[in-house]
């Protein structure tokens, strides 16, 4: 399967997951607003997410998937990666279930790391804050227990079932939105807390199904440190810090908002932080879910120039889909966020201020998929060290350029619009490092097809940014008001955005009719033969 069909595959459905999400923070948005309640609940919400990004968009895949394709490939039977699976669940059970359990306990410390302690909160608010993060918490044994099964079905090529699973958590807390909603924020913030975890669950049960159905069920033996085991957990330590580079600087850019700037800054930085996640879900994640097990199979079998011209294509594709969005974020980001969030308890002064902190996260967008796109060429290699050293350089990066870029701390004063600066440049950091030691190694170098298309790229994506600018005006007027108008009125600005920027890639040479061309009889012979 080609990585633009892989992607095609994986990226649907993180499309449909993310356009829930928006659904979703949509809903947040009109019933809970931007106060100290949908505050709490964003730090509750965020440790979850750290350890859905750290362990199944990041550390266990990248440190389980290599080890599970080598022990396939030595034996040549799948049975020899599902015992050592077997093995790496004996471990990971109880010692998840111990960390859980220690993590509820220690709640209110946690709660307060995460929050800086909130801005002033009453006793009673800062409780309630700590109630949320005990009730999200159980979800992060369920998606550690979720990513060892989504790691075997990558491997096994079942890319669209591990991708279909965040569906089921963004579907349960709709459902909680909508039927269990309160009459107040916090009623309602409560009722989201509640869906985390029950969407953990069904995530986990998806996951359990399908291996079931793939041949691959898991029995649980007793614990013991195996040689490959132990391999495992030096593995994934650094790769969960590697990976998570982006939601540890987020976490610190939550905990200096919530501190030290007024109720209402964390919910701006989270509102901006998942249409950011947009593109991000769909390219940076997608890529990097096919590109892991590619690479590591096409090295294993000592295909390197195979590998490298994989990875040429992974940089090519990821930039021509996250160019676009980035130039979108910067010059539309006010009609998007009044399109989507300005209803309800959503005011125009939110929206501004949301808008704000869009357009900062968004600079780092390309450097963010790119590090989605790159670290796979160290983990396919069991090199998880070298990306954590660079991850630790971004989060000292990002912890400075708080300090310096947050009111009252420094000289140059953004406000709630300085974390998102700072967790911008620090991924930009980041993903330089990352090239320039793969480049170093010899493991990668850009071919002249990415040099050719790059410049055109960027072009075409400024070309698009320009239009969109004396556009968004046009669209301005119907941004609120029901669903429908607002639906249509974002649908023909991206739409059009979309529309001139292909026509751009065209103008510029960034791809010729001749590309298309090959394209189509491509898929023409893939569906003859098929």
């Amino acid at each position: 399967m080609s990585l633009a069909r892989s992607l095609t595959s994986v990226g649907g459905l993180t499309l449909v997951s993310r356009v829930l999400a928006l659904v979703r923070d949509t809903l947040q948005a009109s019933y809970v607003g931007a106060g100290f309640a949908s505050d709490a609940f964003f730090v509750a919400f965020r440790l979850p997410n750290m350890f859905r990004a750290l362990f199944a968009e990041g550390a266990f895949s990248a440190a389980f998937i290599p080890m599970f394709n080598r022990k396939v490939g030595e034996t040549g039977e799948t049975s020899a990666g599902i015992r050592f699976a077997e093995q790496a669940l004996a471990v990971l059970f109880p010692v998840l279930l111990l960390f859980t359990a220690a993590m509820i306990v220690a709640a209110w410390p946690i709660t307060w790391g995460l929050s800086g302690g909130f801005k002033d909160p009453t006793p009673e608010q800062f409780a309630f804050a700590v109630t949320l993060s005990r009730i999200t918490i159980p979800y992060l044994m369920l998606i550690s227990l979720a990513s060892l099964l989504g790691g075997i079905l990558n491997s096994l090529n079942r890319f669209w079932v591990n991708a279909a699973a965040p569906i089921l958590l963004n579907i349960a807390m709709i459902v909680a939105l909508v039927f269990f909603h309160g009459d107040s924020p916090y009623e309602t913030a409560r009722a989201q807390a509640v869906s985390v975890t029950a969407g953990g669950a069904l995530q986990l049960a998806w996951l359990v199904i399908a291996c079931r159905q793939a041949g691959a069920s898991l029995r649980l033996r007793m614990p013991k440190l195996t040689d490959d085991v132990r391999q495992l957990m030096k593995l994934i330590l650094p790769a969960a810090a590697g990976a998570g580079a982006v939601q540890i600087n987020l976490a610190i850019s939550t905990a200096l908002a919530g501190g030290l700037l007024d109720p209402g800054s964390i919910s701006y930085i989270y509102y901006a932080d998942r249409l950011n996640q947009l593109p991000l879900g769909i390219i940076g994640i997608g890529l990097g879910t096919i590109l892991l097990p590619t690479i590591s199979r096409l090295l294993g079998s000592g295909k390197e120039a195979e590998a490298m011209d994989t990875q040429n294509r992974g940089i090519e594709l990821a930039l021509f889909l996250t160019l676009p969005a980035t130039v979108a974020f910067i010059f539309a980001s006010a009609p998007i966020v009044r399109g989507l969030f300005e209803h309800g308890a959503f005011t125009a002064e939110d929206t501004s201020a949301c808008a704000f902190a869009l357009s900062a996260f968004s600079i780092g967008l390309p450097s963010y998929v790119l590090v989605k796109v790159l670290t796979p060429g160290f983990y396919a290699r069991e090199d998880t060290r070298t990306p954590v050293r660079f991850a630790t350089m971004s989060v000292g990066v990002n912890l400075v350029g708080n300090l310096l870029l947050i009111p009252g701390l420094g000289a140059l004063g953004f406000g709630y619009v300085g974390p998102p600066l700072a967790t911008a440049l620090a991924s930009c950091i980041n993903v330089a490092l990352l090239y320039r030691t793969l480049r170093k190694r010899g493991h990668f170098a850009p071919d002249a097809r990415l040099k050719r298309r790059l410049p055109r790229l960027a072009l075409a994506a400024l070309l698009m940014g320009g239009a969109l600018y004396l556009l968004a005006p046009l669209a301005w007027p119907y941004l609120t008001g029901h669903l429908l108008q607002r639906a249509v009125a974002l649908g023909v600005l991206t739409g059009g955005g979309a529309a001139i920027y292909a026509l751009a890639c065209f103008a510029t040479g960034a791809y010729r009719v001749s590309d298309l061309r090959a394209l189509v009889s491509r898929r023409a012979a893939t569906a003859t033969k098929d």
